[in-house]
């Protein structure tokens, strides 16, 4: 595990545009003493590419209650992790996820069947801003458990290559959420940087203890996965400003489809959201 954390550690360590570390420190801020770390990582990572599109991060507090003025936003982070939030700053606009460090810590292990954020920080990730020495040390510690959790869950395939061996376990998570991406989406993350899972093959593979694997099989899973990403979506309409715009623009963008939203739509997002996802599952914009 300690080749892993290296690893883990450098790699959360690599620069970033400077745009991005600012408008961390911006979403550190709004929820004062109580963050801990901010997590840069998905597509705009992967493609280098900041302008027209929307920046993922993570960020981590120290405990949802501290987390929020709002009482009702704190339980509902602790029932169902995490929240997520709109953010816009200096032309860019991005969404944030909130997981305390417990939380993070749990989610990111074989602890759990959610493949969520295992699988999300399984890929390439930024740390771009900590309160303190020991909040990036608590961040390393997290990352580095997701790809092992990753590649136990996904178990492995006797002569099967190390980066086959990626490219099924993102697959297998592909399925497990509702997602509009389209089919060979889960192996483009590998593709988009080989050497980079080569490099953490060895280390990764070796921090899986022996006999480990994350609870339950993929069907299960599947089941609770989608399940989960529809109770996810329904809290995201009460604390995501704009969220089914976003939700429209993303699977256009990754599904093909032409999704335009109604101003009925805009004013009751959860009804929204509920009326849409039947037809998107049968015309198989979301799977």
């Amino acid at each position: 595990m300690d080749d892993l954390k290296e690893l883990v550690a450098a790699e959360l360590a690599a620069p970033v545009d400077p745009r991005v570390s600012k408008l961390a420190a911006v979403i550190a801020a709004r929820h004062g003493g109580a963050s801990r770390a901010v997590l840069f990582y998905g597509s705009c990572l992967r493609e280098k590419q900041l302008d027209g599109l929307m920046l993922d991060f993570y960020l981590i507090v120290s405990d949802y209650q501290a987390a929020y003025d709002k009482r009702w936003l704190a339980a509902a982070n602790k029932l169902i992790p995490p929240n997520v939030f709109y953010f816009e700053q200096d032309g860019l606009t991005a969404k944030y996820a909130v997981l305390s460090e417990a939380d993070f810590q749990r989610l990111s292990g074989p602890e759990t069947r959610s493949v969520s954020v295992w699988a999300r920080f399984a890929q390439p990730s930024r740390l771009v801003w900590a309160a303190d020495k020991r909040a990036q040390r608590s961040a390393v510690v997290a990352v580095a458990r997701a790809a092992p959790t990753l590649l136990a869950a996904a178990g492995s395939v006797e002569g099967e290559q190390p980066l086959d061996w990626w490219r099924r376990a993102f697959a297998l998570t592909y399925s497990a959420e509702l997602r509009a991406e389209r089919t060979g989406r889960a192996g483009s993350v590998v593709d988009a940087d080989p050497e980079r899972y080569r490099r953490f093959s060895r280390p990764a593979i070796s921090a899986i203890p022996a006999g480990a694997g994350v609870r339950g099989g993929w069907a299960r899973r599947r089941l609770e996965g989608k399940a989960l990403s529809v109770l996810r979506l329904a809290k995201a309409s009460a604390t995501f400003a704009g969220g089914v715009d976003y939700i429209a623009w993303k699977i256009n963008r990754h599904a093909g489809t032409r999704i335009e939203i109604k101003p009925w739509q805009r004013r009751w997002p959860l009804l929204a959201a509920i009326s849409l996802l039947p037809r998107l599952l049968k015309s198989g914009a979301v799977r």
